[in-house]
């Protein structure tokens, strides 16, 4: 071992206080919904699976580990029966797998009961795959959860791997999220379970709620200029938190994440390709011209966008249909939050004075909560595209129930039945009974019905703010709700 064994024990008693008796300090207090996931799988794995928490980098991973860890040890857990590291740290990568094992066992003699190993961004650790597949199928009585900012550590192990973990899969904070971690003061404002429950709203009940919500619309355009990651969500500088957005998560993925996860030689070419999806955010990906551009045959780049999924900085999202008019048609691509573009683009506050902008910020959102929210429920999503250009933005497949969703982040003089002609063609297509028109102005809550279609249709204007707000939290208050 090149450190020295007293060097490597600091470390790891550094990351783990509580066998001293201490804790970490200056934990949040307010937890997100995959905190009660993990907590639920700690009690009781699945089939005494192993627990994969993907998400980008700074995403918040490592403070819920800490948070359920600071859970086990209020309710009991033995201190010596806990091991936390992060493979970020380049002793413990050095020590490996069971090397840091066998140390923690000599440090800390087992006590009666599970052990908990929570292993942070273990991708960098050298066949891991195969030493997890060991564990989970040998250790019974050791609980393993992991963390990784790269969907390979599910992709590379697959074979190994199948029917041996169980993955959570954490997106940027919610908007819901971001007022809870900010401490925001936002009025009371009725809980939502589901945005369907709206179609049995009365006309009183929109306009009140439209009053109630007003200092939502300011709140919210704060959160699209700083974004969902906890740590420049927390800045008070909006330059400032556009500026960690940039350097902590974008450049450290692209420069560093690329290059020693997928030896990837020509970062400036791949910088190119996410710039040219900052551009276009929310748009279809026009392979051609971009290939064009970039001087790069069309390989290498769909290799490049395959690797921005990976490291969860994009979505994909095809056409809706089967078959070939999913393989020919074209992505359409939206970052894994709103601000990552106006940050990269060094738009700051100038992103809310240009409509174009904003509109396609606000479907980012949008489209952020609306998958996160529904994820784990298997629903799947696409884009449709008709006749004459005509779009629907989102759409949602709940198991072959179509839901769709459309983003017109303008004034109510736009967004009326007139304005909405790819959306009442595809509902007339597919028969659809209820679709959703994410607005912006508090004023445009209301219903309106599509008549002379072949089935009785009727279209929900929703503004965006609210939207966002109760998908959040209905994703929080169903996470309690399973909990109990």
């Amino acid at each position: 071992m090149l450190a020295s064994k007293p060097d490597v024990i600091a470390v790891l008693r550094q990351y783990n206080p509580w066998w001293g008796g201490g804790r970490f300090p200056d934990l949040p207090d307010w937890r997100r919904a995959a905190f009660r996931e993990i907590t639920a799988w700690a009690k009781a794995p699945p089939g005494g699976r192993a627990l994969l928490l993907s998400g980008a980098r700074q995403v918040g991973k490592t403070t819920l580990f800490l948070q359920v860890i600071d859970d086990l040890l209020s309710q009991g857990a033995s201190p010596n029966n806990i091991l936390y590291v992060t493979f970020d740290h380049p002793l413990l990568k050095l020590l490996g797998l069971d090397g840091l094992v066998q140390l923690w066992r000599e440090l800390e003699p087992a006590r009666e009961g599970p052990e908990y190993l929570f292993l942070d961004e273990i991708q960098v650790a050298k066949d891991w795959q195969t030493w997890l597949k060991h564990q989970v199928d040998f250790e019974k009585r050791r609980r393993i959860a992991v963390t990784g900012s790269a969907t390979p550590l599910v992709t590379e192990g697959q074979e190994s791997g199948v029917g041996r973990w169980q993955t959570i899969r954490l997106a940027t904070l919610s908007f819901y999220e971001y007022l809870q971690l900010k401490k925001l003061q936002v009025p009371s404002l009725a809980p939502v379970g589901s945005l369907r429950e709206l179609f049995d709203w009365s006309p009183t009940e929109f306009a009140s709620m439209s009053a109630d919500a007003r200092p939502l619309t300011g709140l919210f355009h704060e959160y699209l200029l700083r974004g969902g990651f906890p740590q420049s969500a927390l800045v008070d500088s909006i330059p400032l938190a556009q500026k960690l957005l940039r350097e902590d998560i974008v450049d450290k993925v692209l420069k560093r994440d690329m290059t020693a996860l997928f030896g990837v030689r020509r970062v400036l070419e791949l910088e190119q390709v996410f710039l040219y999806l900052c551009l276009h955010d929310g748009g279809l990906l026009e392979m051609p011209t971009l290939c064009s551009a970039l001087e790069a045959k069309r390989p290498t780049v769909s290799s490049y966008i395959d690797l921005l999924e990976a490291t969860h900085l994009i979505h994909r999202l095809r056409p809706f249909g089967y078959g070939k008019q999913v393989l020919r048609g074209r992505v359409k691509i939206y970052l894994a939050d709103a601000a990552i573009g106006p940050g990269v683009l060094l738009k700051g506050k100038a992103l809310l004075e240009d409509a174009e902008g904003l509109s396609r910020a606000v479907e980012t959102a949008f489209f952020k909560h609306v998958f996160t929210r529904y994820y784990a429920q298997s629903v799947g999503f696409s884009y449709w595209r008709g006749k004459n250009d005509r779009e629907v933005d989102i759409i949602a497949d709940v198991e072959g129930d179509l839901v769709p969703f459309e983003v017109k982040y303008r004034s109510s003089a736009h967004t009326g039945l007139s304005d909405l002609k790819g959306m009442i063609e595809f509902c007339d297509e597919h028969k659809i009974q209820r679709g959703y028109v994410v607005t912006q102005e508090l004023s445009d809550f209301r219903i309106q019905a599509a008549p002379g279609l072949r089935v009785a249709t009727r279209l929900l204007n929703i503004p965006a703010s609210l939207a966002c707000y109760w998908l959040g939290r209905s994703e929080i208050e169903s996470a309690r709700r399973d909990e109990s």
